[in-house]
């Protein structure tokens, strides 16, 4: 399959960014469609779309939309989730700086489809330019009548916010990222099945639906095609539907977003982003940071779907690709992986707090060449003992990649506690022999 340009097709045109560059690519199509359907019948296009969360987790999007209270007691929220951590992803990015009315257009609908009265967008603090051309564009909204009171003469009345976030990886995580739009401290809350779901009671304990910058930004183009037309993207997939942005990254020569239809070869997206630079393909972080890492057998086999990404051991995740070479060390790719989480973790939890540093303790043990013969055994229990035991899915996406490497590359691990040293001798992990110092965590 050939790239598949829907949410980028205009993305190159800086007219697009305007409210009128907006409307003559039949923006607000799906909006004008939309106030003129009953909301169920919204909810109902977002089912037959097979639309799934593009954050990370592939959620059903019309779930958390039909969750919401049909009848309407209180004030509704719906948020935007656009502070994409991940390290290896920045697709929402280039989303909120070319193409700002999709996510606009995108959460008034669903906003109508939810009857929510005020819609959040909570960037990362680092998106300034992302902030600025979302700024502009609700700007415009607003003086054209497509936000606030009346909303094209429908009676729905939607105001819509941007919220900076101070570039906490935490902030990331639904819970969380509701506790710091409240002013409290980024750290994740109970969650069902001991605390309602955020649809019963989420911001400012009211029903709340939180999506990412990409899944409403395709809501637009599923109510003006239709639900079914959408479903037809990514058919030869189990249940994967639509097209993905996928931030490719790494030894590639042709680094950037791109756009593909579910059902694409993991293969084909390397070809897209220029293949390998520097040597041969040796493995792959298809999804994001967290998402565990393949070997190069397994990428000629993998196929783009959240079901088909599964058969090869890993994720969709959030789009985040890295291809690396045959000259990247594993060991210390993956402490650096580790020592990303371990810096990030909030401390709220024990598993977390302190299964992540000694994580990245022991990864830099190795790496600096004091490896111990137990360590990969005592690696793969301290992943067992995070994994589904932390508070929120931090703890989750710290063990994943270093089960995974453990997995999938133990002859790396092997030589490099034996030895001392690394058996890919590059320039970086010559810098990361012994004597090489790191900061203590604290």
């Amino acid at each position: 399959m050939a790239e598949y340009k829907l949410l980028l097709e205009h993305s190159h045109d800086p007219a697009f960014k305007t409210l009128d560059g907006y409307l003559k690519t039949g923006g607000y199509d799906g909006l004008k469609k939309a106030i003129g359907m009953e909301r169920q019948a919204i909810i109902d296009e977002i089912k037959a779309s097979g639309l799934r969360g593009r954050g990370g987790a592939g959620f059903p999007t019309w779930i958390k939309w039909n969750g919401i209270a049909k009848e309407k007691t209180q004030t509704h929220y719906l948020v935007c989730n656009a502070d994409e951590g991940e390290p290896g992803t920045f697709k929402d990015k280039q989303l909120l700086e070319t193409c700002p009315f999709e996510l606009v257009e995108g959460m008034t609908i669903a906003g109508f489809a939810t009857q929510a009265d005020i819609g959040y967008v909570y960037i990362r603090g680092e998106f300034v330019d992302a902030a600025k051309a979302l700024r502009n564009a609700i700007d415009e909204a607003y003086a054209k009548g497509y936000l606030g009171k009346n909303i094209l003469g429908s009676g729905y009345d939607f105001d819509l916010h941007i919220h900076m976030g101070a570039g906490s990886y935490e902030c990331g995580e639904e819970s969380a990222l509701m506790s710091s739009l409240m002013g409290e401290r980024g750290m994740p809350r109970l969650k069902f099945p001991h605390a309602p779901l955020p649809t019963v009671s989420g911001l400012f304990e009211r029903p709340t639906v939180i999506n990412n910058v990409e899944t409403y930004a395709c809501a637009p183009y599923i109510l003006k095609n239709g639900g079914e037309w959408y479903a037809t993207l990514g058919a030869s997939t189990k249940n994967s539907r639509g097209t993905k942005l996928f931030s490719v990254s790494g030894h590639v020569n042709k680094p950037g977003n791109y756009e593909i239809e579910f059902g694409t070869s993991l293969m084909e997206l390397l070809e897209m982003s220029g293949g390998m630079k520097g040597g041969k393909l040796k493995a792959c972080v298809p999804g994001g940071s967290s998402v565990p890492i393949i070997n190069a057998e397994a990428c000629e086999r993998a196929i783009i779907g959240y079901e088909e990404m599964s058969e090869v051991k890993s994720m969709v995740g959030s789009g985040g690709c890295m291809f690396l070479n045959e000259h990247t060390c594993v060991v210390s790719f993956i402490w650096r992986t580790a020592y990303f989480y371990a810096m990030e973790s909030c401390g709220k939890c024990t598993p977390c707090r302190e299964g992540t540093k000694w994580m990245e303790q022991i990864l830099r043990r190795i790496i600096m060449g004091n490896g111990q013969p137990g360590d990969m055994d005592l690696l793969m229990q301290i992943t067992q003992q995070i994994d589904g035991r932390s508070f929120c899915g931090l703890g989750d996406a710290a063990a994943w990649p270093v089960a995974a490497a453990l997995r999938v590359f133990p002859e790396e691990f092997e030589y490099y506690i034996k030895h001392g040293k690394s058996m890919v001798q590059t320039a970086e992990s010559k810098a990361m022999a012994p004597g090489w110092q790191q900061p203590v965590l604290a």
